[in-house]
């Protein structure tokens, strides 16, 4: 098993980059309706507008609000898990300084990145923002040019799969699954747009983004017989 110390759990949460569809530009509206076109297959109570919705799913429409990071100090059943998010209003701002603390951390080989459903969402949805953004993107989440054995991405979701390509499993679940008090208490990802756009509560999403980083975290421990880490050994940095 690779060393807790050496793995970096995150989640991100993301956004439309848009409060409504009507305040989207004209050239993207087109731009929208022909992705958005599978969405409404089917759907004859659905419109281009009532699924911009699901624009924070896609890197092209969407934005980073939060990233939220773990790691864990120590051993046995008295390690610690250490949070630290990185958020706001600029994404530009809040990707500089993620990057910024990846090149301290992941000084060598062998770190890596973990999240749940990472290698489909939180990865590429980074990677695709930064290069949007203009910023290089760190080596460790690169994986131009790599074999699959040097890419340094784990994901809970692709453990649990044990090589079922055809089988989602949420976090929420799995965590109900193994036991694992679930993260989803306040709000779920379907209401962050809400929370972000209308509340303005950017501090609740956070809250939201560090508690799944803590069950991924846990669930992780879960999947490879380690003890779990307690409520009191989980420390928020600001």
């Amino acid at each position: 098993m690779i060393p807790l110390n050496n793995i970096l759990f995150l989640d991100i949460e993301t956004v439309s980059q848009y409060p409504t569809y009507d305040q989207v530009p004209e050239e993207w509206k087109e731009l929208w309706t022909a992705k958005s076109a599978f969405l409404l297959r089917g759907k004859e109570d659905e419109t281009v507008e009532s699924v911009y919705n699901k624009a924070a799913i896609y890197a092209e429409f969407g934005k980073i609000v939060c990233i939220s990071c773990g790691l864990v100090q120590g051993n046995s059943e008295g390690k610690k898990l250490i949070l630290k998010s990185f958020y706001g209003d600029d994404e530009q701002l809040i990707l500089v300084r993620f990057c910024e603390m990846l090149k301290r951390w992941a000084t060598d080989s062998n770190k890596f990145l973990c999240a749940h459903n990472g290698k489909e969402f939180d990865f590429p949805y980074l990677c695709r923002r930064m290069i949007i953004n203009n910023i290089i993107i760190p080596p460790i989440l690169n994986t131009a040019g790599k074999k699959p054995w040097e890419v340094a991405h784990l994901d809970t979701m692709d453990l649990w799969k044990f090589g079922d390509f055809k089988n989602y499993t949420s976090l929420n679940l799995l965590a109900h699954t193994l036991g694992i008090p679930t993260p989803k208490d306040d709000i779920d990802g379907k209401m962050v747009g809400d929370v972000y756009w209308r509340e303005k509560d950017i501090h609740r999403i956070v809250t939201y983004c560090q508690k799944d980083v803590v069950t991924a975290t846990q669930v992780f421990l879960r999947l490879h017989n380690e003890a779990p880490i307690l409520p009191d050994n989980i420390e928020i940095k600001n």
